[in-house]
C-alpha cells in the first residue's frame, strides 16, 4: 500500500477505473488482508488536496481508496474547492453489507451508505469526467486552494459568517446533488454574508438529505420545501437525457459576459465547449438580476435551453453557474480555461501563486 496525491499527473484519464497521482508515502507491505480488516494510514505534512491509498497485489490487481484532506485549519487559502462526497456515495453501487442489495436508492434501496468502497476498483463515480480534469488543472496552475468535502460544510461548527471570513470563493466543480439542511443553510448564509460561489456542473442542491451515522436518506426535493435551488444557484434542474444530446454553449450579450469572456476570443453568438446530460435553467425564484450569459440551445431536442448564469447581490456576493454537465471537464480548452481564470481573479481575487488581481478583468468595479 502507498498513498498518492491526485491531480499531479500530466495526462488525462482514458479509463473509468484508474486514479493517477504522485506518491507521498513509501510503499508499505501489509501482507494478507481479509474483508473487514482496518489498516491505519498516517497522514503526513501534506498540502490539502484529493488523495488516495493504492493497494496492489499479485497478478496486477489494483484498488483505490480516495479521501479528501482538508487544511489544518480553514482559511489557509482564499478559495475552497468543495467535493461532492455525499453524491459520490449516492452513485456508488457497491453492496457493502453483502446482503445482495446494492446500497443506494439508485438500485432500489431506501438509503445509501457512506464510507463504502467504490466500484470500479475503488475509483470515485464519474471521476474521469467530473473531478480529474479540474483537479489536474488546479495543481498545474498553482492556485492556492483549500480542498473540502461537503461534510466539512455540514459540520456542526460550520456557519455562513465564519466561512465568509475564511474564504472569498467556494467552488463546486462536480455534481453536488445531495445536500443536508445544515449545509444548505451554511452555504446560503455564506452567500448572504458576501461570499462568492462558482458551480461548474448542473443539478446542484437538489435533494434534501439527512444522515444517521453512516447512512444517508434523501427525503424531498428542496424546491418542494419552499427552498428552490434556483434561489441560491441562479438556475435549477429541468432535465436529463443521459447524454443522448449534447451541444456547445453559445455566448449571449449580457454585460457580465464582457469580463467573463474577456481574452477568450469569444463574441456574442460564438460557441465553445460541449455540455448536456443534465441541464439547468433560470426560474421565477432566481435572484433578481440573474442574467443568462450563455446557453446550449434546445439541449435535449425539446425546445428548452441549458442556461449559464451570473448574478450579484447587495451583500457583495457574486454567483456563477454553468447550467449543464460539465464545464469542469472542459477546463483544458483554452476559452474555458480563460473564462475560469477571469472568474477566479474576480471572485477569488487571487491568481496562481497568490498573485492577487493578476488579471485586469478581475478587478472589482
Amino acid at each position: 500500500m502507498d498513498v498518492l496525491r491526485a491531480g499531479t499527473e500530466t495526462e488525462s484519464l482514458r479509463a473509468q477505473d484508474v486514479m493517477l497521482g504522485t506518491a507521498v508515502s513509501a510503499p508499505q507491505r501489509i501482507g494478507a488482508v481479509a474483508r473487514g480488516d482496518t489498516i491505519r494510514v498516517r497522514i503526513g505534512n501534506w498540502p490539502s488536496g484529493l488523495y488516495f491509498a493504492r493497494l496492489t497485489a499479485r497478478g496486477g490487481r489494483v484498488g483505490y481508496a480516495p479521501f479528501v484532506l482538508r487544511p489544518p485549519r480553514l482559511g489557509l487559502s482564499p478559495v475552497a474547492v468543495v467535493f461532492s462526497t455525499m453524491t459520490w456515495q449516492a452513485y456508488n453501487f457497491h453492496d457493502d453489507d453483502g446482503n445482495g442489495t446494492l446500497d443506494t436508492w439508485y438500485a432500489g434501496a431506501p438509503h445509501a451508505r457512506l464510507g463504502r468502497p467504490f466500484e470500479n476498483r475503488g475509483t470515485i463515480p464519474h471521476y474521469k469526467h467530473y473531478e480529474q480534469p479540474f483537479v489536474r488543472w488546479l495543481v498545474a496552475s498553482g492556485y492556492p486552494v483549500d480542498y473540502l468535502a461537503d461534510s466539512d460544510l455540514d459540520a456542526a461548527s460550520a456557519t455562513g459568517s465564519s466561512l465568509a471570513r475564511d474564504y472569498r470563493l467556494l467552488v463546486f466543480p462536480g455534481h453536488h446533488e445531495y445536500v443536508t439542511p445544515h449545509e444548505f443553510a451554511v452555504v446560503t448564509s455564506y452567500r448572504d454574508h458576501g461570499g462568492h460561489l462558482m458551480f461548474l456542473s448542473a443539478n446542484n442542491f437538489f435533494w434534501r438529505t439527512v444522515k444517521h451515522g453512516n447512512v444517508m436518506t434523501r427525503t424531498a426535493r428542496w424546491r418542494s420545501l419552499h427552498k428552490p435551488e434556483a434561489s441560491l444557484i441562479g438556475v435549477q434542474y429541468f432535465g436529463n437525457d443521459r447524454g443522448q444530446h449534447q451541444g456547445p454553449w453559445v455566448v449571449g450579450d449580457a454585460p457580465a459576459g464582457r469580463w467573463i469572456f474577456a481574452g477568450t476570443g469569444l463574441q456574442p453568438g460564438a460557441s465553445f465547449a460541449r455540455g448536456g446530460i443534465e441541464a439547468d435553467a433560470v426560474a421565477p425564484t432566481s435572484p433578481a438580476g440573474t442574467r443568462v450569459i450563455a446557453r446550449i440551445p434546445n439541449v435535449f431536442g425539446h425546445g428548452r435551453d441549458a442556461e449559464m448564469t451570473y448574478y450579484e447581490l447587495p451583500s457583495g456576493a457574486e454567483v456563477f453557474a454553468a447550467g449543464a454537465f460539465t464545464l469542469a471537464e472542459s477546463i483544458w480548452s483554452a476559452p474555458v480555461r480563460r473564462m475560469i481564470e477571469n472568474l477566479w481573479a474576480r471572485l477569488g481575487a487571487v491568481g496562481p501563486a497568490g498573485l492577487r488581481g493578476r488579471l485586469a478583468v478581475g478587478q472589482r468595479r
